[in-house]
């Protein structure tokens, strides 16, 4: 009897790993709320959570929609913490000029979550969002997590780092495209 469940596991993990590709990357995803992120070592899908914080993805998915964030750096990227990028000043000081009131949640800052940078104001949020490296629990409530990586965190690990403390990225690596799954083009 355990014989055949092996068996049933084996075809069932060869079925999985042969089917086309495609197939698997469009299965059960909520189109609308999937971002490709695409940087120079390859794409990083994002699961938007309207379910976390509803303003700040519409209004990420408005700025994406608009190509704000096309070329845009990562200027503060520190190593075993973050990488925060969406400042089209490349300064960590510009944003888009709209800010968003804070939508935080019980969710944690674990490693690929996505989440906007602020000033000190809680409702300070515009257009800067960082992705954790690795579980952040001080961060937890205090800023808002509207995202997560599904696929492609390495490539957000070989984001040029910083220098010091600050994080500070000299030639930094840039978003090449972001858009939304639903609107990629055929």
């Amino acid at each position: 009897m355990k014989i055949i469940w092996f068996i049933k596991i084996l075809v069932i993990t060869a079925f999985i790993f042969t089917a086309p590709v495609e197939s698997q990357s469009k299965k059960g995803i909520d189109m609308e709320n999937t971002l490709y992120l695409e940087l120079q070592d390859g794409r990083v899908v994002i699961e938007m959570r309207p379910d976390l914080a509803p303003n700040h993805v519409a209004r990420i998915k408005e700025l994406v929609r608009e190509g704000f964030y096309d070329g845009i750096v990562f200027h503060r990227v520190i190593e075993g913490f973050m990488a925060q990028t969406g400042d089209p000043t490349g300064t960590g000081s510009g944003g888009s000029g709209k800010n968003i009131d804070a939508e935080f949640s019980s969710e944690k800052h674990l490693r690929g979550v996505v989440s906007m940078a602020r000033a000190q104001n809680p409702n300070s949020a515009d257009s800067q969002f960082f992705i954790v490296y690795k579980d952040a629990p001080w961060l937890d409530n205090q800023y808002t997590i509207w995202g997560k990586v599904t696929e492609g965190m390495e490539h957000v690990d070989a984001i040029k780092k910083g220098s010091g403390s600050g994080g500070a990225v000299n030639d930094p690596d840039s978003i090449i495209k972001m858009q939304i799954a639903g609107d990629e083009a055929g």
